[in-house]
């Protein structure tokens, strides 16, 4: 969403009149292949940044992938002085709304992590939008933070692009990390917070609900903090 403060439950609802009743149809969802090249860790913690439009939905999908231990929503980009919500909505400050995965790699990798991503969260075929979100920031990006993960993401994109689940061409990039800042407070958690809001009712929860259905193996009930 581009409109902040109390303004956005009354967007939301507009947009919610004015938009097709398709929930996370809207950004297909695809049962996407295991990775062939996935990133090697010895660590006990890894950290991931991924761009796939409003970060509230992915925030809230991530949260309950088991191994997961934190997710934090915010800006990934431009390695600038530190922006705002509302600068960043602008879609002129190079930003895209983001979250910042932690994982223990021992229960959950990054290809697995990428798999999620491009099965129920992000359309990779959306050019700087998803769902009803228009703009650069809600670009669909992988930034990868180590040699690994730059070789399993560049892999995996390739891997798509050749599997024919989706009728358009790959255009997700992976963009270089430069940094991540953390976005204010009240997009902590939001799905978690509010499950009754009707854009996290349209657009959001369906997503969630994908990956109960479709990664029972991976799901924790308990979103992580």
């Amino acid at each position: 969403m581009t409109i902040g403060g109390p303004l956005k439950a009354v967007a939301a609802g507009l947009l919610l009149a004015l938009a097709p009743a398709c929930g996370v149809a809207a950004e297909m969802t695809v049962n996407a292949p295991a990775p062939r090249i996935d990133a090697a860790s010895s660590a006990k913690v890894e950290t991931a940044v991924f761009a796939g439009g409003c970060f509230w939905g992915v925030e809230g999908v991530f949260s309950h992938v088991k191994g997961v231990t934190s997710v934090t929503s915010g800006y990934a980009g431009p390695n600038r002085p530190a922006v705002s919500y509302e600068q960043v909505s602008t879609g002129n400050t190079g930003y895209a709304e983001a979250v910042r995965v932690t994982y223990d790699p021992k229960i959950v990798s990054y290809g697995t992590l990428m798999r999620v991503f491009f099965s129920v969260i992000t359309d990779p075929t959306t050019l700087n939008y998803q769902g009803p979100d228009h703009g650069t920031q809600y670009r669909s990006a992988l930034f990868p933070l180590n040699g690994e993960q730059d070789k399993a993401a560049r892999a995996y994109l390739a891997q798509l692009g050749k599997s024919g689940l989706w009728s358009g061409p790959i255009v997700t990039k992976v963009e270089p990390y430069r940094g991540f800042q953390a976005a204010e407070g009240y997009h902590q958690d939001f799905l978690a917070r509010n499950p009754r809001h009707l854009y996290i009712q349209k657009w959001d929860a369906p997503k969630v609900a994908a990956l109960k259905a479709g990664f029972p193996a991976l799901w924790q009930a308990g979103a992580s903090r």
